[in-house]
């Protein structure tokens, strides 16, 4: 599978238009019709496309929301409007601004310039047992055989918070309102689901998991 792409454009025949074309590329794609859940679906993603004209919040406001959580995104702005001011104002944060009507072939064009820029512009990953992480790019790779592992939003968002806080222990209460925004109701067993099949991904033996280590009674750590 190649680059995740986060697509939000509420027009559902243009969607389903682009959407087969990214695949057909071999991008996964994850779309959405409004900019709701924008922040929530972009752990873990490569690049956002964005439509200006969404119901609810606009483009504008989203993609400045998507910059702001997460920086390294690059984002391209796709838009009927032409004017200069819209322009300046989606270039405050987007990284490319495409007008529509555009051909599919210019689409994909500056899509694979982007990922190309952001994947080579980033700093050394950072290694963790057998796992080389690539934060500026969302990448984890498999260090024994090269290959890319693909996480979730959620996995990565879990994955990514225990990183920044390497060699911490944290709670599952910290973890939970961290990655989900809301409080933790005890007994709820969605974490635990979550950092199960995380280890299934990231661990050479998730039943003696290294990378991602429970502290009985506490919560979990990550040894960086």
């Amino acid at each position: 599978m190649g680059a995740k792409l986060l697509y939000i454009e509420d027009d559902k025949e243009i969607a389903d238009f682009v959407r087969g074309l990214l695949k057909e590329r071999g991008y996964e794609v994850i779309w959405l019709a409004s900019g709701e859940r924008a922040v929530e679906e972009a752990s873990g993603c490569h690049l956002a496309l964005l439509d200006v004209m969404l119901p609810g919040l606009d483009g504008f406001t989203v993609g400045q929301r998507l910059k702001k959580a997460e920086p390294a995104l690059p984002i391209l702005m796709i838009t009927a409007r032409t004017s200069i001011d819209d322009k300046l104002q989606g270039l405050q944060f987007a990284d490319d601004y495409l007008t529509k009507p555009f051909h599919p072939e210019e689409l994909l064009a500056r899509i694979e310039v982007l990922l190309r820029r952001f994947r080579t512009s980033g700093a050394e990953p950072m290694a963790v047992k057998h796992l080389l992480v690539y934060e500026q790019e969302n990448r984890i790779v498999n260090g024994d055989s090269g290959e890319e592992i693909l996480l979730t939003g959620k996995q990565f968002h879990i994955f990514h918070y225990l990183l920044r806080h390497a060699g911490q222990i944290k709670t599952k209460e910290q973890i939970y309102e961290a990655v989900w925004n809301e409080p933790y109701l005890e007994g709820d067993k969605t974490l635990m689901v979550h950092i199960r099949y995380l280890r299934e991904k990231l661990e050479r033996d998730p039943a003696a998991p290294e990378v991602i280590e429970t502290v009985r009674g506490i919560g979990y750590r990550v040894r960086a």
